[in-house]
């Protein structure tokens, strides 16, 4: 799949790294200042995706959605979202099924059964629009995108896939 994924940027005139290349690395910077409970921090990304984007306590344990800024689980859930929309895209498009679009919504659900919170398990809601494709295939070309996207991949929970082919 790399060496197509290298073709395709390719012919598309992204630069991208030699196809022989298996690293790359991403980074993110946290910033905390304060308790836990009462403290605050910023979230950045290299590429510049968020700068200085403010998280606290309350942005990720209450109902703050938006006013206290983002928080851990909502940026793994949005990952997890977009790499299965990108990673079942190549897995549609290499059986001769490009989408026309794809929408996925991923839910994260925490919980803490002591003092310790874990992250139990992610359900991806996705939607697709596949030009000549039955919904048997679909689920199947979703089900084998869920296992290798390398989010879903990093996470140790339980994944849930509903998808429904328009």
């Amino acid at each position: 799949m790399a060496g197509s994924l290298h073709s395709e940027l390719s012919r598309a005139g992204r630069r991208v790294s030699p196809p022989h290349m298996k690293t790359i690395l991403r980074r993110a910077t946290a910033k905390w200042s304060g308790t836990g409970l009462e403290g605050k921090g910023t979230l950045s990304t290299f590429s510049g995706a968020l700068a200085e984007r403010p998280y606290s306590t309350y942005a990720r344990f209450g109902d703050e959605s938006g006013k206290a800024g983002t928080n851990p689980e909502e940026l793994i859930a949005a990952a997890h979202a977009g790499c299965f929309a990108m990673a079942l895209s190549f897995v549609l498009t290499g059986a001769g099924h490009p989408p026309e679009s794809l929408e996925v919504k991923a839910t994260l659900k925490a919980e803490s059964p002591d003092v310790n919170w874990t992250i139990a398990q992610v359900r991806l809601e996705l939607v697709g629009k596949v030009p000549g494709l039955d919904a048997a295939m679909f689920r199947e070309l979703a089900e084998q995108a869920k296992k290798t996207c390398p989010v879903s991949k990093a996470l140790n929970v339980e994944i849930l896939l509903d998808a429904k082919l328009l």
